[in-house]
């Protein structure tokens, strides 16, 4: 899977001062060691390998730097390409590159980088992040030109992606297919000093580091000199490191954890806007969501407003729409939004000649209408599976719900088990809608196994024959708005990336850069004295 599944799953991250079973003491003991410890979807990333990968952790954030990097407004910032340019019809782009950039191995960074870098795509998982690209002329050592098969409006943004991390030709070429887990060799500010798959990554600061982002207020070396990113499945166990001391900072803190993390003096908070929804996802080749009624009906029955209050302590937004809010693809028509309407779920079921029994349960053609909705062992998938139960019965469907371990959900998608599933995606780019319902997705990333001609026409023209990001725009609301109309989902919450830290131990800054906390922040956190 590339970085749209990597984020579909992320549910949590904790950053952790300190290092080995007494974290405060170590924290204490050395004021430039840190250790991040990941959970949830960053754990069980095999390599660092950002061409290849299917799963990137925030590692490789730290050890590559990318052309171009995207801050949380949307907007985009220059970092190793100073400066870049296109031509009025989308065919070029000149690119001039920051100088005096050296590669961890003391390599050089320039044009020959990129023309060795972007031909290695091919054939991979990411291959579509550059996939417009024809070739790399490298005009001068610090310049170069994309010469492109298609205007892609969207190539700056997969420049920003942490899979467009810059490694090594040297180091990439001589590791060969143990690359990244061997060693991983960037530009970043941070080294790779040992990587145990499943376990933990060692970095150490890039003292040679001079070419920061102006994403950060730290252009140079970063100021916590080694980190050790372990991996610990168990979100609660870093909850209460966090307050106890062991743990410095949580990353995606889930609402149901936040009042008693408020409650606590050396707990403060840090927040940035969601990239993801929380949503239902429809199997349309499963009875009986094969049925348009059913599925309307089934959307309208969602009570958004509930959910938000009960599940997510009123933190987020309510989703109505598959796209979060921030991105100019989700200004449709408000009358085309998925909203609670339960006199209408139920008319829309009398109608299609689904009868009440006894029971309460709704029948057709002795059928009844009794599904099995899948959702992830995470409480907060638990819970709204619970609330989502009890609406679902207000209209007279009978709902078992059947609790998976991620992996096992994933599984059971591809294998198009499922009928129900709550689902969440964190990605902020209108693509992803086509990773979720184009035809050459199923059965998986598009779970959905929606095949339709109408859909997948207007897919086609908003992911390839978009000429500048005003069309591409409008073409994406289009697609929007037809799986908007065929209910393939019913969208629910739109989350806040919450981050909670122990300000006893580290010194956050007030602002954050970037669209996550990654190597834009990062370089800026200290060790408090």
């Amino acid at each position: 899977m590339n970085r749209r599944k990597f984020l579909a799953s992320v549910s949590a991250v904790t950053l952790a001062a300190g290092l080995g079973l007494d974290a405060r003491h170590s924290a204490r003991a050395s004021e430039s060691e840190a250790v991040f410890v990941l959970a949830s979807a960053e754990v069980g990333a095999a390599s660092q390998d950002p061409i290849r990968a299917t799963l990137l952790s925030t590692v490789a954030t730290l050890i590559y730097d990318r052309l171009i990097e995207q801050d949380v407004d949307q907007s985009y910032h220059p970092h190793l390409a100073e400066s870049w340019e296109t031509s009025a019809d989308g065919m070029s782009w000149i690119f001039k590159l920051r100088q005096g950039v050296r590669f961890h191995d003391g390599e050089p960074f320039n044009s020959a980088t990129i023309a060795w870098w972007i031909p290695k795509f091919k054939g991979t998982p990411n291959e579509y992040l550059v996939d417009a690209i024809d070739r790399v002329d490298a005009v001068d050592d610090q310049t170069f030109k994309f010469v492109m098969k298609r205007a892609d409006p969207n190539l700056i943004f997969n420049l920003a992606s942490a899979f467009m991390g810059i490694p090594s030709p040297k180091a990439y070429d001589a590791a060969g297919d143990s690359y990244g887990v061997t060693e991983a060799v960037g530009t970043g500010p941070y080294k790779l000093e040992s990587f145990a798959v499943g376990q933990e990554a060692v970095l150490v600061a890039n003292e040679e580091y001079t070419w920061g982002s102006d994403l950060s207020e730290n252009k140079g070396a970063p100021h916590i000199k080694r980190l050790t990113m372990r991996e610990i499945p168990d979100a609660s166990t870093a909850f209460l490191e966090l307050k106890t001391g062991g743990v410095g900072m949580l990353l995606g803190v889930p609402s149901q954890f936040l009042p008693q993390l408020e409650a606590d003096d050396n707990i403060s908070f840090r927040s940035l806007p969601g990239m993801g929804v929380t949503y239902l996802g429809f199997n349309t080749r499963k009875e009986p969501f094969d049925d348009l009624a059913v599925r309307q009906a089934t959307a309208l029955a969602v009570d958004q407003a509930a959910i938000h209050k009960s599940v997510f302590n009123g933190v987020g937004l309510e989703s109505h729409q598959f796209l979060i809010s921030s991105l100019a693809e989700s200004k449709i028509d408000p009358a085309l939004e998925i909203h609670h309407d339960l006199g209408k779920a139920n008319e829309i079921l009398d109608k299609a000649g689904w009868q009440r029994g006894s029971d309460g349960v709704r029948t057709k053609d002795g059928k009844p209408l009794k599904i099995k909705l899948t959702a992830q062992s995470e409480t907060s998938f638990k819970r709204t599976a619970e609330v989502v139960q009890a609406q679902l019965k207000a209209i007279g469907m009978d709902v078992e719900i059947v609790i998976f371990d991620n992996t096992s959900v994933v599984d059971q998608l591809k294998k198009g088990e499922h009928q129900l599933a709550v689902r969440h995606y964190d990605w902020n780019n209108a693509d992803i809608l086509d990773w979720f319902f184009s035809t050459t997705n199923i059965p998986y990333p598009n779970s959905t196994a929606w095949q339709d001609e109408k859909s997948q026409s207007l897919r086609d023209i908003a992911m390839t024959q978009s000429k500048t990001p005003e069309e591409r725009v409008v073409n994406f609301r289009k697609y929007q708005e037809n799986l908007i109309a065929n209910f393939l989902f019913a969208p629910i919450h739109e989350p806040v990336q919450n981050y909670a830290f122990n300000k006893t131990l580290l010194d956050v800054p007030e602002k954050l850069r970037g669209t996550q906390l990654v190597q834009a922040t990062v370089v800026d956190i200290k060790v408090v004295d």
